[in-house]
């Protein structure tokens, strides 16, 4: 099922050329950056790293919308360590991830319930929920 969106909150704008080899700037100017292949010595960043760093930011930000219906006060340090993996099965590519959040000194109960919660607000996890093998860690 495909939500429509009533009101488009910001539009993420970009020009890319060369693929993995390549580089891409947004239209405000705020991105400009090299690509290179994963792996690679090339200089730039690739596909996967951008995914797990918008990703985790994104997922903070879930996870403090998740704290403030729950009341829950979150302590200074919240981190997600995101981990995007390209592999290949057959001669098809797919992605896993992994969500590494750290909530220090929280309950582990609380803490998963915010993790929980954030998941299932977070927009980039409603856009690879049921796509890619998604596993959620509190560390």
């Amino acid at each position: 099922m495909i939500n429509e969106i009533d009101t488009v909150l910001y539009t993420g704008k970009t020009h890319t050329t060369g693929g993995r080899d390549g580089e891409s700037k947004s239209s405000d100017g705020r991105l400009d950056i090299k690509l290179s292949p994963p792996g690679s010595s090339g200089a730039g960043t690739n596909p996967e790293q951008l995914l797990a760093a918008g990703w985790s930011a994104c997922f903070i930000g879930a996870i403090g919308k998740a704290a403030a219906a729950l009341k829950v006060t979150l302590p200074s340090g919240v981190a997600v360590d995101a981990e995007v993996d390209l592999g290949k099965t057959d001669n098809a590519f797919f992605l896993q991830a992994r969500l590494n959040v750290s909530l220090p000194g929280l309950d582990p109960v609380v803490a998963r319930a915010l993790v929980d919660a954030a998941h299932q607000t977070c927009p980039y996890s409603k856009a690879t929920r049921g796509n890619i093998d998604v596993t959620l860690n509190l560390v």
